[in-house]
């Protein structure tokens, strides 16, 4: 061994998102002049830069390097002791690779992103939000979820109560809200809300939406029955008011009119016998004459004879058009699938922008195009063996889709939209019905993103992947159950 090296500090700590420097001192302890190239090892290599990147240093003389330490303020900066090296590479004696190792604390940071989805819910007994929490720090999140209002006009049914969340993963928590009073009659009623996230020892994070209350009975029918209820009382005090007297001009009769009335008795009958009378003589029975038969017409024409015209030639049949092929949909992808080799599969394809829908593909094969800019409008998906899916889309520029998608095993799902060159899908949330699913989008000049996949025990059974700040567009995505 010809070097002699020194790590100033040997252990050091950053904040997320700010440098430290450590200094990487070295001795040519050998008989001839050599230079030495400098390469960091370790999880944190990428943060690490090393100026000079190499040093040249004649025998027993020494030199120094300085280490710059620049962890970003993103969750992949785990926080905790990460311990890196410095590989040493002499220009003279290659194979004499030296690694001086140290140790970089990150210290931890919290940064929490909440949204309501939609922030505006309408009903008569009861609203459906939904609270997203992305966690943007580089530590586990623990929080608990609450609702309140001003004058307590609503109750809250939040499921769960309680999330746990790794850094740089997103959760949906369902939440129920009903009104304490309904409203029968009139005008809608906006009631604003706040769904709370709290840490332990911290102030509580509320996130505001509103709840517009509508009235059970439309306010025409109110009107109506305003109407036809006077209408009732005034016909009923005008028929008592003028109420028709009714008299009867029938008389009882006399007891001689009545005995006048019965028939006179019927004189004796002679006592002569009566003339023989002859019967009467038969009659020939009337013969109704029977109604002309129709003749049917020849099937081979007329003939040269009788003068009749021949029967009609039978009109051609027409040309059976070709029925066009059916659409290739991921539904009958995951059918054939499901056929071939039965379990729990997952088939989609995406709608890209001038280029249309693409062939279907199935568990984890990517579906769109990489680097190429092109982007993604929609998503069909369809799934077998996990009691259907559900889905939706978040659109850049704007917001998440009005209503989420659902569709049981081997049903075609849409999501996004299609056609509409001004808005591009920038994110998916999607879940099953049973398991788990995960996600993996690649987003414009961002890449591959890491897989992210829903928990398969409690309500939590959704997962998001894309950019929650809806900036980049879906170049590809790919899908497993």
């Amino acid at each position: 061994m010809s070097l002699w090296t020194s790590l100033e500090p040997a252990s050091t700590s950053v904040d997320p998102g700010s440098t430290t420097t450590v200094r990487l001192r070295l001795r040519n302890t050998g008989d001839v002049v050599d230079e030495y190239h400098f390469t960091p090892v370790g999880e944190v290599a990428p943060y690490i830069t090393v100026e000079p990147a190499s040093i040249r240093l004649f025998p027993g003389t020494t030199g120094t390097v300085r280490l710059t330490f620049a962890p970003p303020r993103t969750p992949d900066a785990t926080a905790g002791p990460n311990p890196y090296g410095v590989r040493i590479v002499p220009t003279e004696h290659p194979e004499a690779v030296t690694v001086p190792e140290g140790n970089l604390t990150i210290t931890p940071f919290t940064e929490i992103r909440t949204e309501l989805v939609p922030p505006t819910v309408k009903g008569r007994f009861r609203g459906r939000p939904k609270l997203a929490i992305d966690n943007l720090g580089n530590t586990k999140l623990t929080v608990s979820l609450s609702g309140s209002d001003n004058g307590d006009q609503l109750s809250y049914e939040i499921h769960p109560a309680n999330v746990q969340i790794e850094p740089g993963r997103a959760v949906f928590v369902d939440a129920l809200l009903k009104p304490k009073a309904i409203t029968w009659f009139g005008p809608k009623e906006e009631r604003p809300y706040q769904l709370g996230v709290q840490r332990s020892g911290t102030t509580r994070l509320d996130v505001e939406g509103m709840y517009v209350q509508r009235g059970v009975l439309p306010r025409w029918l109110a009107t109506f029955l305003g109407v036809l209820l006077t209408l009732a009382i005034a016909f009923v005090g005008l028929w008592f008011a003028y109420k028709p007297k009714v008299a009867t001009l029938a008389q009882p009769q006399s007891q001689s009119v009545a005995a006048s009335a019965l028939p006179a008795p019927a004189p004796p009958l002679p006592t002569e016998q009566p003339p023989t009378v002859s019967p009467p003589e038969p009659q020939a029975p009337v013969v109704e004459p029977a109604p002309p038969v129709e003749e049917k017409e020849s099937d081979s024409g007329g003939g040269d004879g009788g003068g009749g015209g021949g029967a009609k030639a039978p009109a051609e049949p027409e040309e059976e058009k070709p029925a066009a092929p059916p659409e290739n949909t991921a539904a009958i992808a995951v059918q054939k699938l499901q056929a071939s080799e039965p379990g729990r599969h997952i088939c989609y394809r995406t709608y890209l922008r001038d280029l249309g829908w693409q062939d279907p593909v199935c568990d984890g094969v990517v579906s769109g195009t990489e680097g190429q800019g092109k982007v993604v409008e929609g998503v069909n998906i369809a799934v077998a063996g996990v009691k259907g899916v559900s889905a939706n889309g978040l659109i850049r520029k704007t917001d998440w889709e009005k209503d989420w998608k659902s569709a049981a095993d081997g049903v075609d799902l849409y999501i996004g939209t299609v056609g509409d060159k001004e808005l591009d899908l920038s994110g998916i949330g999607v879940g099953v019905g049973e398991g788990s699913v995960c996600v993996t989008p690649r987003l414009q000049d961002n890449g591959w993103y890491n897989m992210s996949c829903s928990t398969s025990e409690g309500d939590i059974r959704w997962i998001f992947g894309g950019d929650v700040s809806r900036q980049k567009w879906i170049e590809a995505v790919k899908f497993t159950v």
